[in-house]
């Protein structure tokens, strides 16, 4: 598909196909198109915005030209947020996928450097040693030893690096940013997605839907990409979709304090640190429970109430399980 014929769409207001979007990703890996089709191309999808099925076709882009990571496992986790809510919290969603793990299930996180926080999950997984890796025999024996492998983006992900100058250039976020939660290289079968706005939220169920995994979308509803204990927030599943109160989770409502990352990595790392080590504040205790207790109810397909989910995060925490889960798997990758 020539640029020509893409532009013409796009300026008729019409919709391009998942195949369609698809090849439009693996001409951009082959250098089919020069510098200034991508950024028009960039910008008039984020002007008029992105379908289901053009975000689909992307993703199937980015897979295809990217480096495939088989897991020897047939049912394991990614919990991962959108990002860009500018909240600047600690790594909740690396920590609780600590406490899934070390309350015996497997988790495929993927992640990479922050973007618009002090730590992404990158930097806190960096901060304590651990070298990224894409070799295939290490990561499963991380997933079978630890109950967890880290997926560091740039390892896998290929097609990023032509796109990366330009989306650094222009002065608004798009839809590569809409792409980091769902390329996961593993493919995994369940995921828990926090996104930062409830238009995200429904495209995703969409996406989620057509993909055909379990899932989970949360969005606090004062802007956190994740459940944040701050307010109300809001759960989308498989099977349902409900507002939550943090005493509906026999939780007190947190400040927006209690949830920075600090100013630095170190800082950050050092509450994460915390919270595996059972001595974090409770709040930051309290909001780890609940994001790690939704994942487990996608891994158990909603069968278990999310009560009882939380006390199988409670108990990965307080028994230190999480904590050996962590360790476990720094040394298997430093």
């Amino acid at each position: 598909m020539s640029a020509k014929e893409i532009f013409d769409k796009l300026l008729g207001h019409e919709e391009l196909t998942a195949d369609q979007t698809r090849r439009i990703l693996i001409g951009i890996t082959k250098g089919e198109f020069n510098t200034e089709e991508i950024t028009a191309l960039l910008a008039s999808i984020q002007m008029r915005g992105i379908t289901v099925d053009e975000l689909l076709g992307f993703r199937e882009g980015i897979l295809e030209t990217g480096v495939p990571v088989p897991l020897a496992c047939d049912r394991y986790i990614d919990v991962v947020g959108t990002g860009g809510d500018r909240k600047n919290t600690f790594n909740i969603s690396t920590t609780s996928c600590f406490v899934i793990a070390g309350a015996g299930y497997k988790v495929a996180k993927h992640g990479n450097f922050a973007a618009t926080s002090v730590s992404g999950a990158s930097n806190v997984i960096k901060e304590h040693g651990v070298v990224f890796t894409d070799d295939i025999d290490k990561l499963n024996r991380s997933l079978n030893e630890a109950g967890i492998v880290y997926l560091h983006a740039q390892l896998f992900a290929k097609a990023m690096k032509f796109v990366g100058p330009i989306r650094k250039a222009l002065p608004f976020p798009t839809f590569f940013n809409l792409l980091g939660p769902i390329i996961n290289p593993s493919k995994p079968q369940c995921q828990l997605l926090g996104v930062a706005n409830l238009d995200q939220m429904r495209l995703y169920n969409s996406v989620y839907q057509k993909i055909g995994i379990d899932y989970g979308i949360v969005n606090s509803i004062d802007g956190y990409d994740e459940i944040s204990l701050t307010g109300d927030f809001k759960v989308t599943t498989n099977t349902y979709e409900r507002v939550f109160k943090p005493q509906d989770l026999g939780f007190e409502p947190a400040k927006p304090e209690e949830l920075l990352a600090g100013a630095t990595e170190l800082e950050a790392a050092e509450i994460f640190d915390s919270v595996l080590e059972n001595r974090a504040l409770p709040a930051q205790k309290n909001i780890v429970l609940a994001n790690a207790a939704f994942g487990i109810q996608v891994m158990e397909r909603g069968e278990k109430s999310i009560e009882e989910c939380i006390e199988i995060a409670r108990d990965s925490i307080d028994s230190g399980k999480a904590l050996s889960a962590f360790r476990k798997f720094v040394e298997l990758n430093s």
